[in-house]
């Protein structure tokens, strides 16, 4: 588990591709790895790794095909920046908010402009995501957690202070960057208990003989008048 709040940026020195998956070495940067060993977790760009085999400042991840397909990473090469967290322990301060590290789709920059001193991000999120991002509620971005400011169907916009732009790959950012997008957990849990008896069923959505719209489950559950 994380929280959102990166530690440090590294980059990606080398890339070695099997048939369906591959191997990347990752210099940490900052980060700190002197409590870290074979098989913890870390954080990349929101994606949970882990680590396989470590060096005098990095590692090595390996990353499934599963990953590669739900993230940003089949576009990665090296001198890729990333942003890395360590899994949070029990003493550490929850700063962000609860993050699992596994990504739920990839996002596209429209927008960025300049707002005094902070910077507007607008993000095309997948439409199937849509329903789980709500104004003023939490997203993790590339591993950031974030406060999402407005909504626009998929869209979301973001207003950055310079500190967080600093110390992560957001700096980096243009119109047209993909980013890895986590939905607060939260929703994906409430939208499955609002199911009640028909989360066991194993057919298709469609083929449901009890199909309901998330909407007419809130509101038989008393969430709406």
């Amino acid at each position: 588990m994380f929280t959102g709040i990166i530690e440090a940026v590294g980059s990606i020195t080398t890339i070695k591709r099997h048939a369906k998956d591959m191997t990347i070495t990752v210099d940490c940067g900052e980060l700190d790895l002197c409590d870290v060993k074979l098989g913890d977790s870390i954080a990349h760009n929101g994606v949970c790794l882990t680590v396989t085999q470590l060096h005098d400042n990095g590692y090595d991840v390996d990353i499934s095909n599963e990953t590669i397909q739900r993230s940003g990473f089949s576009a990665i090469k090296p001198g890729f920046a990333i942003n890395l967290e360590k899994a949070m322990q029990v003493t550490s301060r929850f700063g962000g908010h609860i993050v699992s590290g596994h990504v739920d789709g990839v996002g596209e920059i429209t927008t960025i402009s300049q707002l005094g001193s902070a910077v507007e991000y607008w993000i095309k999120a997948p439409d199937s995501l849509a329903k789980y991002i709500a104004e003023k509620g939490s997203i993790t971005v590339d591993g950031i957690s974030l406060t999402t400011n407005s909504i626009d169907g998929a869209s979301f916009k973001l207003t950055i202070i310079p500190h967080t732009i600093s110390q992560t790959t957001m700096t980096h950012y243009q119109v047209g960057t993909l980013v890895n997008l986590e939905v607060d957990v939260v929703s994906r849990y409430l939208e499955r208990l609002l199911m009640g008896d028909k989360a066991a069923y194993s057919g298709s959505e469609s083929d449901s003989p009890e199909k309901e719209s998330t909407l007419s489950l809130l509101a038989r559950s008393g969430f709406m008048g």
